[in-house]
């Protein structure tokens, strides 16, 4: 029963590929700017290029990173490498405000204990015990995996409850 999917979310081809397009494209002008019309300062010269490849390694992150898919089971939230992203009884809340700081198109995910700080750009992070889940992904698909691991939440709440009383 705990190996059956019962959501997923992953990004989408378009969304995908307009993130890692932009990326890159920023990247190859920095350091475009930075070689063919060098700024008188040196140093100004320095930032252009760290900025140019920060910017093309972060668009190949992003572009690995949105190879995967995150799984909802019933013992938690996992991606399709196998990596726990956050077992379900450890899952405190989930915030899917419009206010709430969360990646787009996504909700955040609060735990009851802090966990490795880890990110998986346009997919998801980590940090504290905080988990943010969306980015370049369909909304359509997030909103679906927040309301089942809220269903799958008062479960668990219910069952808490009838077994204290």
């Amino acid at each position: 029963m705990n190996d059956e999917i019962l959501a997923t979310v992953s990004a989408s081809a378009p969304r995908r590929w307009l993130g890692v397009g932009m990326m890159g494209t920023l990247g190859v002008l920095l350091l475009y700017i930075a070689l063919a019309v060098p700024p008188q300062s040196f140093s100004w010269q320095a930032f252009l290029l760290v900025m140019g490849v920060g910017s093309l390694w972060l668009a190949d992150a992003t572009r690995r990173a949105t190879e995967r898919v995150v799984e909802l089971r019933h013992d938690g939230l996992s991606d399709s490498t196998g990596a726990v992203i956050a077992p379900l009884d450890q899952i405190a809340s989930i915030d899917r405000g419009t206010f709430a700081m969360k990646p787009s198109n996504g909700f955040v995910i609060r735990l009851s204990e802090k966990r490795p700080r880890a990110w998986q750009p346009g997919l998801w992070w980590a940090i504290g015990s905080r988990v943010g889940i969306g980015g370049v992904t369909p909304g359509s698909q997030t909103k679906a995996m927040a309301q089942i691991l809220e269903m799958l939440l008062a479960e668990r709440q219910s069952g808490q409850d009838d077994q204290t009383s």
